[in-house]
């Protein structure tokens, strides 16, 4: 399906839960907050390795900073990349830093390494060809949108921070909701 990289599947997709493509609503942007694509691969293997069900956690769609687009799960199956929010939706894993390493700092919650053109342009084309091969697609959401749990820093636990602020402050969110509004108008 689409113009996306398939031979990058994670080699657990088949345990995750099978759906229609009908019945899929909602896309959800994420950050990947790892130095590379390649860190993003791995950390989602790692969780599947330490799952007592071999599912890790992982978005369908990978875009690098290049605008190269990586497909790890196909989407007909349900993918671990938002609590409570799997089942009807897909998941967009943009490559960026956003807080790494210190992703629980108190001190570091701000990103600092802002969203390529190339990889911007190449979202905008992932949603126009979502759009066309899911025809239930409506919501357009940022995972900082879904998820609003606050936690414990990890340096000073005495302080709560977000935690999942993705895809984060240096995201154009304004440009790309307004392109989605187009797209589903």
């Amino acid at each position: 399906m689409g113009p996306y990289r398939r031979d990058r599947l994670v080699s657990w997709h088949a345990r995750l839960p099978e759906r229609r493509l009908s019945t899929v609503t909602m896309v959800v942007l994420h950050a990947t907050e790892l130095p590379d694509l390649e860190a993003a691969v791995k950390e989602a293997d790692k969780t599947a390795r330490e799952s007592e069900s071999g599912r890790g956690m992982c978005g369908h769609l990978y875009i690098d900073r290049d605008g190269s687009v990586e497909q790890l799960v196909p989407l007909e199956r349900v993918a671990q990349h938002v609590r409570g929010h799997n089942t009807p939706s897909i998941g967009i894993e943009l490559v960026n830093l956003g807080r790494y390493p210190r992703w629980f700092d108190a001190d570091h919650q701000t990103p600092s390494e802002p969203f390529p053109d190339l990889q911007v342009q190449a979202l905008r084309d992932v949603l126009r060809t979502l759009r066309d091969t899911c025809p239930g697609l409506t919501d357009l959401r940022r995972h900082s949108d879904l998820d609003t749990e606050r936690i414990p820093a990890a340096d000073r636990p005495e302080v709560h921070v977000r935690r999942r602020i993705d895809p984060g402050p240096l995201f154009p969110w304004a440009e790309v909701s307004s392109y989605w509004a187009g797209l589903t108008s």
